[in-house]
């Protein structure tokens, strides 16, 4: 079945254009209705980030699911990790949670939770989809089955003790000065608490939402912010989460950035040395630098890739017992604590780290060099760019030109209407030369 609604984490598109109030309402009810069994009540936990367009979503979902006989929780803000972290504890038959999490503010989405805390598998987003092209109107509650909605008060609260929680007892980060950037988004009044209560020196920006800077010159898709508060007021740390939390990027204290791939290195490592590491080793995407990989078999370790997504990421993991999977741009699921990626608990556990080995952070998440890695993006508004001749062909030709040298991918975002073109290898000429050619055949058919 062709996907028409959800891509590689829910459904994202711009808020009142592509996510309108209509499909809000449609979804509520699709989802309402695959979730619903048993004679309980049912109930579905809904959280947001701070865009502007998230009242206007979350009034037509509820109107969506009361109308199919759920009860609705409202949160308000909160980070993605927190919806699926409570949907489980609070007994809810589905989570939600309303962000297009890195995207500017004019964008927005739906991610879906199932009661077990974990992501929708593709096989019941299909069963939604076919829901959501279908007439439901004689599926909808009897007058006295409708559904109430009501907010709930305390969540954050929880949250924040649950990370705190995830930190060894013996660990408090007291004498730490730590800039934190939440991106204007879910987790700006968790992350500083949290820290705070864990007794650092905490010095917040990306703090200010007003429902349209959300993501803008902040947060972990731009360091500049951080790098220059890091610098300016001689922190040991910058951490820098994205939209809704779930992701994130560290500053060193010379402002340097420091991906996902290097917290990944930094925590499987720390969690080898503890006896805590399952899988003997790390699950990752196919974006994953070559340095990592060569990184990890050094010290025994494997590296296993799916394709891109964190959702392939965890189905992995849950598959083949690994604990420790994640991305380059700092989406890190730690099995052990979360059900989906977690940006502000991964960055605990490298302040684990560093708290323990009493070095820097340039030298503690310096695992590796990186092998040179060039990515591009190519914007196209309709059809199937990756379909066309000539573009097979410079794909396939500069595959012939790394060899095995490197790598080469080329692959649809799964969030954008974008060609991605990443490739990676010892020569940095060719590599750069490799994704030239690909971007030109691209850009030729993509216009």
């Amino acid at each position: 079945m062709v996907r028409r609604y959800f891509g590689t984490d829910g459904i994202r598109g711009l808020a009142n254009k592509v996510i309108t109030p209509e499909l809000a309402l449609k979804v509520g009810q699709a989802a309402g209705l695959v979730f619903k069994s048993g004679e309980h009540r049912h109930r579905v936990l809904i959280g947001k980030d701070t865009r502007l367009s998230g009242y206007m979503i979350e009034t037509a979902l509820v109107a969506g699911f009361t109308s199919v006989g759920m009860d609705v929780l409202l949160t308000g803000p909160i980070p993605t990790p927190a919806v699926g972290m409570l949907a489980r504890s609070m007994r809810a038959d589905l989570g939600v949670m309303i962000s297009a999490s890195h995207n500017p503010y004019e964008d927005n989405g739906i991610k879906l939770f199932g009661p077990d805390g974990f992501k929708l598998s593709d096989e019941v987003e299909s069963r939604i989809e076919r829901l959501l092209d279908s007439d439901l109107s004689t599926q909808l509650a009897k007058g006295d089955e409708l559904g109430r909605a009501r907010r709930i008060d305390g969540v954050q609260d929880r949250y924040i003790e649950f990370a705190k929680l995830t930190l060894p007892r013996a660990i408090d980060l007291s004498g730490l000065r730590v800039v934190i950037d939440c991106a204007n988004g879910a987790a700006y009044k968790v992350a500083p608490g949290a820290l705070w209560e864990l007794g650092a020196d905490v010095i917040s920006i990306g703090v200010e939402p007003d429902g349209t800077n959300i993501n803008k010159d902040c947060g972990s898709t731009d360091l500049a912010a951080i790098s220059h508060k890091v610098r300016e007021m001689r922190a040991d740390i910058g951490i820098a989460l994205d939209g809704d939390a779930d992701r994130l990027m560290i500053v060193d204290e010379r402002g340097h950035a420091v991906d996902g791939d290097q917290l990944l290195a930094v925590i499987a490592e720390s969690w080898k040395e503890d006896g805590r590491l399952q899988g003997n080793g790390v699950v990752a995407t196919v974006m994953s630098n070559l340095g990592l990989e060569r990184h990890l078999n050094g010290i025994g370790l494997d590296l296993i890739r799916t394709p891109v997504g964190d959702r392939y990421v965890l189905e992995h993991m849950r598959a083949h017992g690994y604990n420790i999977g994640g991305e380059p741009s700092g989406h890190i699921i730690l099995s052990d604590y979360t059900t989906t990626g977690d940006g502000f608990v991964a960055a605990l556990q490298v302040l684990a780290v560093i708290r323990r080995s009493g070095r820097p952070v340039s030298e503690v998440c310096h695992r590796f060099e990186p092998l040179p890695q060039i990515m591009k993006n190519v914007r196209y508004r309709n059809g199937k760019p990756m379909e066309n001749a000539g573009v097979i062909s410079a794909i396939a030709s500069a595959e012939k030109k790394l060899g095995r040298a490197g790598r080469l991918i080329v692959r649809p975002s799964g969030t954008e209407p974008l060609i991605r073109v990443m490739a990676e290898g010892d020569d940095k000429v060719l590599v750069e030369a490799v994704v030239d050619d690909v971007v030109e055949a691209l850009t030729l058919v993509a216009a």
